[in-house]
């Protein structure tokens, strides 16, 4: 299924029921392109192969790891566990060229399903060059029972709040450029920062110049896991530092809005703003 504006495919959606168990299956999208055509995800790169493009990827609901790889333990650090989950599509509610939304079933290593989840993905377009992805998604606790979602971080990895929301993006001659609201930085000030959007401008090996602006929805704004030196990704943290609690029958919401695009725009701060708060 195919996210297109205007009769150009912006965003690939893949099932993710291919993928290999110890990856922890899941939909995703890739490729997600710019309106010129450049790629700006990553598919199973050989430095993270769990790393799949942009989707909800959690490395601890209760002990299943839908995220896919190496579980960290407090005792033993990094190790490859037997508790990895599935993300599966179930049925479609809406579809257009530029929207889909679907229902999703988490089910962990016996089967059991953890979390229902509703997911809504948009295309929208912004100028000639950047158009918007804004998802949505709705997770319920359908197990009878209270579940709490973790990190490494709540395991023991300091600075490894990473789950939630997640853009791999791809590989360069050099780490992107990154900006947030404050302007430019390394980017070391906004892994764990609570502020509502930052941005990556990388260019590709072929000199294509790219644009990601990831803009937080909601008032309160979850930490972003950054990575830059070892590889480009990002995301919104649900367990930063601690445990998110997920009640039996209890839902959590969460958005994000990312804006893409060609070139390295200059006013970031307005790309921003246009991206909550279309012309």
């Amino acid at each position: 299924m195919n996210l297109s504006l205007n009769g150009t495919t912006v965003a690939v959606h893949r099932d993710g029921a291919d993928v290999d168990p110890v990856l922890s299956p899941r939909p995703f999208l890739h490729p997600v392109t710019t309106l010129a055509g450049t790629t700006v995800t990553e598919l199973q790169p050989r430095d993270h192969r769990h790393h799949l493009g942009f989707g909800l990827a959690v490395p601890d609901v209760d002990g299943t790891s839908f995220w896919g790889g190496r579980t960290f333990t407090p005792d033993r650090g990094s190790v490859l566990l037997d508790n990895h989950g599935r993300q599966q599509h179930v049925r479609t509610l809406e579809r257009a060229p530029e929207r889909h939304t679907g229902l999703l079933s988490w089910t962990d290593p016996q089967g059991r399903e953890l979390i229902a989840e509703e997911r809504a993905l948009r295309a929208l377009p912004l100028d000639e060059h950047t158009w918007v992805l804004h998802v949505h998604t709705v997770l319920r606790n359908t197990s009878g029972r209270d579940l709490s979602i973790g990190s490494p971080a709540t395991n023991g990895r300091t600075g490894a709040g990473y789950g939630g929301l997640f853009w791999r993006a791809p590989l360069g001659p050099r780490p992107p450029a990154i900006t947030g609201p404050d302007g430019p930085t390394n980017g070391a000030d906004l892994h764990g920062a609570r502020v509502p959007w930052l941005a990556l401008a990388g260019t590709t090996e072929q000199g294509a110049r790219w644009t990601l602006l990831l803009h937080q929805v909601g008032p309160h704004p979850e930490p972003w896991f950054l990575r830059t030196e070892e590889y480009p990704g990002t995301g919104p943290a649900l367990a930063w530092d601690e445990r998110l609690p997920l009640p039996a029958g209890a839902h959590l919401e969460r958005g994000l809005r990312v804006a893409v695009a060609d070139g390295h725009p200059h006013d970031l701060p307005a790309l921003a703003k246009a991206v909550v708060d279309p012309p």
